[in-house]
């Protein structure tokens, strides 16, 4: 009877074996949640398959208006998002009162002026209408642009809007909406100015590129980065996160998938 007991006993513990093993798989390794903007997620899944053997389950939540994932932060929806440069989240923090920092750069994507219409800057006409991101900060972004292109002309303004243009000799029309929709206002509009996210999103093609924001120094407070609230920066988990972003693989990637559209930004410098 005994030795009966011991076999029943024995086969029980075989049988509940897999299930422990798969209860404990299952619970194994820390959730890192990642806000980001657009459904491009090419250079993101491999870090998280990397991370993933690491014991760190980075799950991706997207979004598609850039007041989100700042919120979502706050409230503690996501625990770090990537999708803001420098610039933005600055202006994110005077408006909102926030502690939102920086823990590492990712990279930097140049803002580009597209159009379907024209061919060329010179082409524009006068009285054209250019759409622009209507957001404070890639409003002005998108401005500079326009100044640096030679369409316009801007005062000092550290955030300009369009009460600060002095000088328009062609009449554009500035058409500021939302950053989301500014590709599909090339069907509208003469032209538009398109954050490179949007337009990697809405595969818009080179041939249709008047003019692209330059990478020297004053691209540095549009570099795109890594951020969390201050009383997390310096948590581990996320700590891993911005390492195996800031790997050689995802510099091979990023050169590979975007060919210039999204530079590697954690180790050039911007001259």
């Amino acid at each position: 009877m005994k030795k009966f007991r011991k076999i029943f006993i024995g086969a029980s513990l075989l049988l509940l074996l897999p299930l422990f093993l798969l209860t404990a798989c299952g619970n194994s390794g820390h959730t890192v949640k990642l806000g980001i903007m657009g459904g491009d997620k090419r250079v993101w899944n491999p870090i998280a398959d990397r991370l993933k053997k690491k014991g760190i389950n980075l799950q991706l939540v997207s979004f598609t208006d850039y007041s989100q994932p700042n919120g979502a932060l706050q409230n503690h929806e996501v625990d770090i998002n990537a999708f803001q440069n420098f610039a933005f989240q600055d202006n994110w923090n005077a408006a909102h009162k926030s502690n939102i920092v920086s823990i590492g750069k990712t990279v930097f994507s140049p803002l580009t002026l597209y159009s379907q219409k024209v061919k060329s800057l010179g082409d524009l006409k006068d009285g054209a209408s250019i759409a622009v991101a209507n957001d404070v900060t890639n409003e002005a972004r998108g401005l500079k642009l326009l100044d640096s292109a030679g369409l316009i002309k801007l005062d000092n303004s550290a955030l300009p809007s369009t009460k600060n243009i002095k000088e328009n000799k062609k009449h554009l029309k500035i058409v500021p909406i939302d950053a989301s929709q500014t590709p599909r206002s090339l069907s509208d509009e003469d032209a538009a100015v398109v954050n490179g996210n949007f337009a990697l999103d809405a595969k818009l093609p080179n041939k249709d590129e008047l003019f692209t924001e330059k990478t020297n120094k004053g691209a540095i407070p549009y570099i795109n980065i890594i951020s969390a609230n201050k009383s997390d920066k310096n948590n581990k988990y996320y700590k891993a996160v911005v390492k195996e972003y800031q790997s050689d693989a995802t510099k091979k990637l990023l050169n590979k998938l975007y060919k210039g559209k999204n530079i590697p930004a954690w180790d050039i410098d911007f001259k």
